[in-house]
């Protein structure tokens, strides 16, 4: 979901500073109300589970595709399935660029011996550096937002009308590594909640999430959990009112930051340096662990690799630290 979402910004830039061209996204369904209301993008869903399953599926969905009289292709994914794709369009004569992931450095970013820890560059960059390669240069450094969603009477029920500042928090992940651990969060919870002036939204998915996400919501007035109440596109609808989002290293820090909203990110086992800080946001918002106790950090570039030792890495982001940064963000 990360991934998909640090492309929308590039393709904001470029429709808007490249009027003559027009966008055909493909993706999952899922992900199409990411780029709803972006001028010339227009939305193509892969049916992975039926019609475009497997290499047969691929020579279909290359067919259904030509029927767009394509000129040229950007794979902003670089995968196996989007390689396929992307030869088979090279065979028909069309020009092709792919984004570089910089997995050589990345790899040099996170290793245990001889670790070279720099900034690399962000995501963003690089797929700017593809449409570069098809001929259309992108700046970013003045990017342009969407406005912020009016919210239905529906979501209005729930969030009721905004007289007050709202902090967004997202505290999960897809790996473990990347989760500040929940008693923590709680007392991050409980001291925001006790500033009157701002309303608490808690977002996940999922049962055990929810779960988790009522305890901490520790029967605060201000504190409201949507997780299982609004259907996704309204959930985007939420993040674009908001004043400030806390966020794991995860999709939701993108999701708000696509959306010209202010993001805090905390790191465990991974670390901005990688490339993956959310976009347009300065990097004192994100909050790392502690290397000089944990020098091997970043550990990994997705949180999905375990280093003995290193379970309790976040635990060296003191919840004071983080309240203070949500704070800073609101002026309060």
């Amino acid at each position: 979901m990360g991934d998909v979402a640090m492309t929308v910004p590039v393709l904001r830039a470029l429709v808007l500073q490249h009027k003559v061209v027009k966008i055909t996204v493909i993706s999952r369904p899922f992900f199409k109300p990411f780029f709803e209301g972006i001028p010339n993008v227009d939305f193509f869903a892969v049916d992975v589970k039926n019609r475009h399953k497997g290499f047969f599926g691929l020579l279909r969905l290359f067919s259904d595709l030509k029927k767009f009289d394509i000129d040229a292709v950007a794979d902003l994914h670089n995968v196996l399935r989007s390689k396929v794709l992307r030869s088979l369009f090279v065979l028909s004569g069309k020009k092709v660029a792919f984004t570089d992931k910089g997995r050589a450095e990345k790899k040099a970013l996170t290793r245990a011996q001889n670790k070279i820890f720099k900034p690399l560059k962000s995501m963003v960059e690089r797929h700017t550096e593809t449409f570069k390669e098809l001929g259309f240069s992108i700046d970013l450094t003045n990017p342009q937002f969407p406005q912020k969603a009016v919210l239905s009477d529906e979501i209005l029920k729930i969030t009721e009308n905004k007289n007050q500042n709202w902090v967004g928090i997202a505290p999960f992940a897809q790996y473990q590594s990347k989760v500040y651990p929940l008693d923590l969060m709680q007392k991050v919870i409980d001291e925001l909640a006790k500033n009157n002036s701002i309303k608490i939204f808690l977002f996940g998915g999922g049962k055990e999430e929810i779960q988790k996400l009522n305890q901490l919501q520790n029967n605060h007035s201000n504190v409201i959990v949507l997780a299982g109440k609004l259907k996704f596109k309204e959930e985007l609808e939420v993040i674009s009112n908001l004043d400030v989002l806390l966020s794991m290293d995860s999709g939701n820090a993108h999701i708000a930051a696509m959306l010209g909203v202010k993001v805090i990110t905390l790191w465990g086992a991974t670390h901005p340096f990688a490339g993956f800080s959310p976009f347009n946001q300065p990097l004192e918002n994100c909050i790392v662990s502690d290397r000089e106790k944990f020098p091997l950090l970043p550990t990994s570039i997705y949180g999905n690799k375990k280093v003995k030792g290193y379970e309790d890495v976040m635990r060296t982001i003191l919840p004071e630290k983080i309240v203070f940064s949500v704070q800073s963000q609101l002026g309060v």
